[in-house]
């Protein structure tokens, strides 16, 4: 079992930025890889970045290139998602994810989600 615990969720301007955490623990959770999704109200939760275990390999939604940067911290066990330049539609509950690979993200592990509110 792998537990994550997501925070750093808040209100900010357009343009401004965030930085989001994930904590994880239990079994191994640093050789998972990690990942971000986000649901905004009346829509269905979507994809936004992915990070492998080893941090190599790194993916993103289109909507989020060069705006957002994920990275993670092995030896603290915490994955993080910068989020810089936001806009209105970036509104939306943000949870993080971790699964053995970046396939399988969705169909692993969960937090309980942060929100984020950009206010226009």
């Amino acid at each position: 079992q792998v537990q994550l615990r997501d925070s750093g969720g808040g209100l900010v301007q357009t343009g401004g930025s965030l930085r989001l955490s994930c904590a994880a623990s239990g079994r191994t959770p640093s050789s998972r890889a990690m990942g971000w999704f986000r649901q905004a109200p009346g829509k269905e939760r979507e994809f936004v970045a992915a990070i492998t275990w080893s941090g190599g390999q790194t993916v993103y939604a289109d909507s989020v290139k060069g705006r957002f940067t994920i990275s993670r911290d092995n030896a603290k066990n915490t994955g993080y998602l910068q989020m810089n330049s936001l806009v209105p539609e970036d509104t939306a509950v943000y949870y993080c994810a971790a699964g053995y690979t970046i396939g399988t993200i969705s169909q692993g592990y969960w937090g309980q989600g942060t929100q984020v509110t950009v206010s226009s």
